[in-house]
């Protein structure tokens, strides 16, 4: 028997296994996947992109009825195997009500000064690089960033020049990369396995120290397949390993498999800590697009695109009373991505494009809605009902991008809107709260109905916010580790 069972080590589950190592607790941490090969494949962006070389082999069904693959990853570390490795904190208003044009977001049980002890140790934890005091939405600091940011290259430092002569206040973004010795800066990064191991992903900073400890073993391919409950407690879990089942008894459960796993977990247990009625409900992915800024008289020479960031119109649009969200810069956009979403396309076209492209996210709040939700079909399919919120901020922050991208010399702009199979950014199923009647968690991520039962993956999000949402779930793993084990917050 063991004292903690952790289910999943991406962002949430593997920066608990490392919190937790050294408590005296004896760990089982269970992961369906394996640790992702380093290999050749992991830098082509033809086996990435174009054979989906690391997403599952499963399909998940839309609100229309369309079968999708989902962008989730199931390797040790879940999807930080292949984020971009942004780690930015949310912004102090995030934590509370903030009206948008599209309805309001609500507040979460938890204030920005209660996580900002844990923001910091996440950062040092990730090895995040920034600077302080660039970003005009900025939340206040305990401590300076751990590393210096990852400089911008010439043609991005007369990029974020131009901007400023706009009266914009770009900032080098939060980045949790190994440069002492380790990153080579590729243009392999964002959406990519790191082959050389540099990315700070809860895989290398979380999981493989944890599992130095001889208080904490790791299952891999193993299949969390349903939570048994008793007396108001969770008593056990069926696991598929190697093709047996097992069940393995333990005194506290965490559930960490990603918003749309999580949830998928409970229902399928059951209809498990759903008193509420809100397991699954709340689904939330942001509103996301990519928008290629191209000046044909002019190829990019960058290889390290994701350095650079803006958040002057996060709260408030020019002309938009209401929040807009984040604009970053994304990894290189390559031809085998391109081709991969317009087959159609003469790859000698998509290679101009690509070799004279500035590559961008436009990132805008995805409100909660409990119609938006996940589900189970009869024959056990995930089913997942989600109509994107607060669209019309979205189409206005994409037209003010475009416009400032022209003015600073980006005459063609193209924009790609992302759909629901892009949900890196899932969040929401398993929303905290104190009241026990509209939410599933407390906001130390406890389930109200089962006091042995937590979940510390994106799941608990009342909100997505526009920033990406790595460092925050790292944060609060952090902190319910010292909850777990009676530290003072």
């Amino acid at each position: 028997m063991f004292d903690i069972v952790i289910i999943g080590t991406g962002a949430g589950g593997g920066t608990l296994a490392w919190a937790l190592r050294d408590c005296g607790a004896r760990i089982l941490v269970v992961e369906r996947g394996d640790f992702l090969p380093q290999e050749p494949e992991n830098w082509s962006g033809e086996h990435v992109f174009g054979q989906n070389r690391y997403k599952p082999d499963e399909l998940w069904e839309s609100n229309q009825g369309q079968l999708f693959r989902p962008g989730v990853h199931y390797f040790v570390g879940g999807n930080t195997k292949v984020y971009g490795a942004a780690l930015p904190r949310f912004r102090r208003e995030d934590f509370g009500a903030l009206e948008h044009e599209g309805g309001t977001s609500p507040a979460w049980p938890i204030s920005y000064d209660d996580l900002e002890p844990y923001y910091s140790r996440a950062e040092a934890l990730y090895q995040v690089r920034g600077t302080a005091g660039e970003d005009p939405t900025e939340p206040p600091r305990s401590s300076p960033y751990p590393y210096e940011a990852v400089p911008h290259e010439p043609q991005l430092e007369a990029m974020a020049t131009a901007f400023r002569k706009q009266g914009l206040r770009p900032f080098h973004l939060p980045m949790g990369l190994d440069l002492n010795g380790k990153c080579i800066r590729c243009h392999t990064c964002d959406g990519f396995p790191c082959k050389v191991l540099a990315k700070s992903d809860a895989d290398m900073c979380c999981v493989r120290p944890a599992i130095q400890s001889p208080n904490v073993t790791l299952w891999t391919n193993t299949y969390a397949r349903r939570l048994f409950s008793g007396d108001g407690h969770i008593q056990s879990v069926e696991l598929v390993r190697a093709g047996e089942r097992l069940t393995i008894r333990a005194n506290t459960f965490v559930v960490a498999c990603g918003a749309v796993n999580s949830a998928v977990l409970l229902l399928r247990s059951d209809n498990l800590a759903n008193s509420s009625g809100q397991v699954g409900r709340n689904y939330m992915v942001h509103n996301n697009a990519a928008l290629m800024a191209v000046r044909p008289w002019e190829r990019n020479s960058t290889v390290f695109q994701k350095t650079l960031s803006i958040n002057d119109w996060y709260l408030r649009g020019p002309d938009w009373p209401w929040p807009l969200g984040n604009l970053q810069l994304i990894g290189k956009i390559q031809v085998a991505m391109l081709k991969s979403a317009r087959p159609r396309m003469p790859r000698t076209w998509l290679k101009l494009l690509a070799d004279r492209s500035m590559d961008w996210w436009v990132m805008s709040e995805d409100l909660p809605d409990p119609d938006n939700r996940v589900t189970i079909t009869s024959s056990g399919r995930i089913h997942v009902h989600w109509r994107a919120t607060n669209t019309a901020s979205h189409r206005h922050f994409l037209k003010l991008a475009c416009t400032l991208l022209r003015r600073i010399g980006y005459p063609l702009t193209f924009v790609e809107v992302m759909g629901i199979a892009t949900n890196s950014h899932q969040c929401g199923t398993l929303r905290m709260g104190t009241d026990p009647a509209s939410s599933v968690l407390d906001p130390w991520c406890r389930s109200h109905d089962c006091p042995n039962l937590f979940v510390v993956d994106a799941s608990f999000f009342p909100s997505s916010a526009a920033m990406n949402p790595a460092l925050t779930i790292a944060a609060q793993a952090l902190r319910v580790a010292d909850h777990l084990t009676g530290k003072p917050n």
